[in-house]
C-alpha cells in the first residue's frame, strides 16, 4: 500500500487507539478528543482518508475502517507501542519521552529497518501481549 502522510497516519492510530475496527465505528468528537484536534480537522483528515479508501462515514456518521485501513492503522500503532516499549523499558527513558520520540520514528523507519528491530525487542521479551 502506498504510504500516507505523518498526520494521516496519526489520525489512523488513533482510530485503532480507540478501537475502531472494520466492525465497530468510532466517532469523530472521539478522535478529535484523542488527538487534541478540533474536529473540522478530523473531518478534514478523514475526508482524505476516505478518498484513499482507508476509512468509510456517511455524511456526519460515525468513521468506520475499511479493511485495508485497519491493517494500515494497525501496522502504524504496532511500530508505536514496540519504540516506546523499547526506548522506555530497553534503554530506560522516561514513558513522555519514549512517546513523543516513537511517534517522530514510527512515521520515518523503513519497513526492512523496522522488522529488524521487531525482531530484536522481541528476543528482549520487551513487548507483553
Amino acid at each position: 500500500m502506498q504510504k500516507i502522510s505523518m498526520s494521516h497516519e496519526d489520525y489512523l492510530e488513533a482510530i485503532i487507539m480507540l478501537g475502531g475496527t472494520v466492525d465497530n465505528p468510532i466517532r469523530s468528537v472521539d478522535v478529535s478528543k484523542q488527538m487534541g484536534v478540533s474536529k473540522a480537522s478530523v473531518n478534514k483528515a478523514v475526508g482524505l482518508l476516505k478518498e484513499r479508501g482507508l476509512v468509510e462515514q456517511p455524511y456526519y456518521g460515525d468513521i468506520t475502517l475499511t479493511p485495508e485501513g485497519y491493517e494500515y492503522g494497525q501496522a502504524v500503532y504496532k511500530r508505536h507501542r514496540y519504540l516506546t516499549t523499547f526506548l522506555s523499558k530497553g534503554l530506560g527513558i522516561d514513558e513522555e519521552t519514549a512517546e513523543q520520540e516513537a511517534c517522530l520514528m514510527e512515521h520515518a523507519i523503513s519497513d526492512e529497518s523496522f522488522e529488524k528491530w521487531v525482531a530484536y525487542i522481541d528476543k528482549l521479551n520487551l513487548i507483553e501481549d
